[in-house]
């Protein structure tokens, strides 16, 4: 998992010894919570569950996308002991909701470490959230309005007792994102300078501290609305002022005895058993340009797949022409010239075809050698003759240059076992194995045929065909090529893969 990346919903793991429906389903909403609550903390979480034997095991982790995260490696799944990580097993000791935080390093980066136990109905710690934060942006944690503090606490809480509600269908929070917190009366008590700023292109130039949700606008004070009325997290897009705004609604929710705003609680918002609400948090987000160029990138996909599909029309229509001109030929050489090239022709189309259906710079490859077969069968096989046609192996995607090269090679190598391996024979079986080991591809292409002629050489032997293959694999695919004699004949083809969305200098 690189750095920039992290999962939206947690993968099903297994759960720690002993662990019970009850701290199974809790530990399935904390880590569904924890992504949006390490954008907002703009901190590394880590979630260690007991792994037996005096061993703990990171059983999640979620990377900041408001801040530059501190760990570039996936670390889930790793172990460690009471010996290397004393405060995890510390945390998962307490029998108690305490935090205890520390300053520590990583690598050479100082951090501020906070721990916080996940502990089931019982009291009981099941699991324990380390919360890490690179200690300038520590330090300007320290300096925010206590009631973001406050709001942050409150919703790291939320989390830890599994009560975010729809955390985990809000898309992340950004470092360009602006935060504002609203207390249980809908009152304004914080609000980023982002936030100010994002405001002032609405149109609010004035300061909007105490202030009321009404008073900023309709869909801010709808959206405020329908979360705190379902109390589940709420995402809506909308566009205002010629520009496109993405707000996001969490309710807060505190235990009655340390509810923050000591407000009369209003009736018909849910809350979790023994909590209160005491207000929300939500952020707003411009996203204008990047729905432009979203719009832009579709544009340009639908003009791509048009020169696609118009491609792949010109080249049926010259195929067409040649096939037109095969039937009036009267010499058998030039009909099969002619042949040939269709079935060039109608290889490379195919690419053009999948290319102009899809949305995409990569194809299988599988699917384009089975569109392969099912022309072969249709016009290069005898009717009169009992030729089966034999796919085999998984989907293998590539860039389109090296699926369109691959089609040739496939098309070339097909024709050629047909022809030249089963002249005056009417049975016989045609394989095709495609193969993908991460880096390499290989294509083999083998028959039951007659076999190779005597001192066969496959660098000087052959016809055009075969030239053709040698010079697409040596020359475009960067691999190698080889025929050998096994129980009829093999072609051989062995390639590097390009990476996806680049080409191989």
């Amino acid at each position: 998992m690189s750095t920039a990346q992290r999962r939206d919903t947690p993968e099903d793991s297994p759960a720690p010894p002993g662990a019970h429906q009850a701290d199974r389903d809790l530990l399935r909403r904390v880590k569904q919570a924890l992504p949006i609550v390490a954008d907002l903390s703009r901190s590394d979480l880590l979630l260690y569950v007991p792994a037996g034997s005096g061993r703990a095991r990171i059983d999640f982790q979620a990377r900041p996308r408001s801040i530059f995260p501190l760990y570039a490696s996936d670390l889930e799944g790793g172990v460690v002991d009471s010996g290397s990580s004393p405060w995890v097993f510390r945390s998962l000791s307490c029998h108690q909701r305490r935090r205890t935080a520390q300053s520590a390093l990583v690598g050479d980066v100082p951090i501020m470490r906070e721990m916080l136990p996940v502990c089931n109905e019982l009291g009981k710690p099941i699991a324990a959230v380390s919360v890490e934060t690179n200690l300038l942006a520590h330090e300007r944690h320290r300096r925010r309005s206590s009631a973001f503090q406050r709001a942050l606490r409150l919703l790291q809480d939320m989390a830890l007792r599994g009560e975010l509600n729809g955390a985990d269908r809000l898309s992340p929070f950004g470092e360009h994102d602006g935060i504002v917190v609203i207390d249980e009366q809908r009152r304004i008590r914080y609000m980023s300078g982002i936030a100010t700023n994002l405001y002032r292109h609405i149109g609010y130039m004035s300061n909007l501290l105490g202030q009321s949700v009404y008073a900023v606008g309709t869909a801010d004070a709808e959206l405020v609305d329908a979360a705190l009325k379902s109390g589940t997290c709420l995402e809506r897009e909308n566009e205002e002022h010629g520009r496109v705004w993405v707000r996001k609604v969490i309710p807060l929710y505190a235990p009655r005895s340390r509810w923050a705003w000591p407000l009369t609680r209003p009736p018909g918002p849910p809350c979790p058993p023994g909590a209160v609400l005491t207000g929300a948090l939500w952020t707003i987000h411009d996203a204008t340009e990047a729905r432009e160029k979203e719009s832009e990138l579709e544009a340009k996909n639908a003009m791509v797949q048009e020169i696609h599909h118009r491609v792949k029309n010109n080249l049926q229509a010259i195929a067409s022409l040649l096939r037109m001109q095969a039937r009036r030929a009267t010499r058998p050489e030039v009909q099969q010239a002619l042949d040939e090239s269709v079935n060039r022709i109608m290889s490379v189309a195919v690419v053009h075809e999948f290319l102009s259906c899809i949305n995409a710079s990569v194809i299988d490859v599988h699917e384009v050698a089975q569109r392969i077969v099912d022309q072969m069968t249709q016009s290069l096989v005898d009717p009169g003759k009992a030729i089966r046609f034999e796919l085999r192996g998984t989907s293998i995607y590539l860039s389109a240059q090296q699926a369109t090269t691959c089609a040739l090679v496939v098309n070339e190598l097909l024709q050629n076992a047909v022809e030249h391996g089963y002249g005056d024979r009417d049975v016989g079986l045609v394989t095709i194995e495609l193969a993908d080991d991460g880096e390499w591809v290989t294509i083999i292409v083998g028959d039951d045929g007659a076999g190779l002629p005597d001192n066969f050489d496959v660098n000087e032997d052959g016809g055009l065909g075969l030239r053709i293959v040698r010079s697409l694999v040596q020359g475009d695919l960067k691999g190698r090529f080889e025929i050998k004699e096994e129980q009829g004949v093999k072609a051989i083809v062995t390639f590097p893969k390009t990476p996806l969305g680049g080409l191989k200098s």
